[in-house]
């Protein structure tokens, strides 16, 4: 059955040079990149890009920092030549100027062709990787991976209801937060008060995700939840003023609450985490931010939302 898939699939592309893509971008799902796929690729299930019925061609997309475009941009424009004899050929996409890169590679003992490209979204970088094993180079060629990573676009925001029915569990209650952005899409979700990605460390956010390897036992919680509050990120100087046990929507949980610095804005923040613990070494994690002069406002969104949350 695969040699025949890899039949018709080479029958389509050899009889039209456009009949080799699909007809229209498909973004990967709560992703902002999207591409128009070569036959044969839909969007995968396991993780962010797309990938054949027998999962051996895999294409990933990522959004990375704003600064890694501007980065592998200075490596293509300078004169300096790579030891390993690369360097990133410029490649106009539907969404501007990317940078592409073809590699001979090995995965496990099979001989495969990588592909690789940054594209700049202005307030991120995009991403796309795809990799080929050498036995199908005829079906999926360089050229026909470059055509395909010249279609590659670039959107704006992703639909909140997108993201949100991508998350393990239901979010109700957004609490008149203006910025909804999955940061890891299908897991880690983030609420802010700002209005754009430059400014959330200024104003209230929460980020909730779900995690793993907890205690079981009520009397380790204490100290894990003291623990894990230390890993808080961009917060310096924290110290803890509260941390009890309590029930969360019928669960056993926990609250801790921080004082301390944004390391960003170097301004006073009140934090609050909450873990919901589930069954087993699972739990539910929210971290509510916002600067401390704006704390009894915000601590009543933060517990809206909380409240709202329930598993799928």
């Amino acid at each position: 059955m695969r040699h025949l898939l890899h039949v018709l699939i080479a029958l389509c592309i050899l009889g039209s040079a456009n009949s080799a893509l699909a007809d229209d971008v498909v973004y990967a799902p709560g992703s902002r990149i999207g591409l128009v796929p070569l036959i044969g690729l839909t969007p995968a299930k396991t993780f962010p890009g797309f990938e054949t019925a027998d999962q051996r061609v895999k294409v990933i997309v990522a959004e990375l920092p704003v600064t890694a475009f501007r980065d592998v941009e200075n490596v293509a424009k300078s004169n300096v030549a790579d030891p390993r004899g690369q360097k990133p050929q410029g490649l106009e996409t539907a969404s501007g100027q990317g940078y592409f890169i073809v590699e001979a590679a090995k995965n496990g003992d099979d001989n495969v062709r990588r592909y690789s490209m940054v594209i700049s979204g202005g307030t991120f970088s995009g991403y796309v990787a795809a990799q080929v094993p050498e036995n199908v180079g005829k079906i999926y060629s360089d050229e026909a991976v470059r055509k395909m990573f010249a279609t590659v676009a670039l959107r704006k925001d992703v639909p909140v209801e997108e993201q949100l029915g991508l998350l393990p569990f239901k979010l109700s209650e957004l609490s008149s937060f203006k910025l909804i952005r999955t940061l890891a899409p299908g897991a880690v979700i983030l609420l802010s008060d700002a209005e754009a990605e430059n400014d959330i460390d200024s104003k209230a956010f929460m980020i909730i995700s779900p995690i793993g390897s907890v205690p079981e036992r009520p009397d380790d919680r204490d100290r894990f939840a003291r623990d894990i509050a230390a890993t808080i990120p961009n917060l310096r100087e924290g110290r803890i003023t509260m941390s009890e046990s309590m029930r969360i929507n019928g669960s056993p949980g926990f609250e801790t609450r921080i004082d301390g610095t944004n390391t960003r804005t170097n301004t006073p923040v009140t934090v609050v985490q909450w873990l919901v613990f589930g069954s087993g070494k699972t739990a539910m994690r929210l971290i509510g931010s916002t600067p401390r002069d704006g704390w009894s406002e915000a601590f009543s969104r933060f517990r809206a939302v909380r409240d709202g949350i329930r598993p799928r």
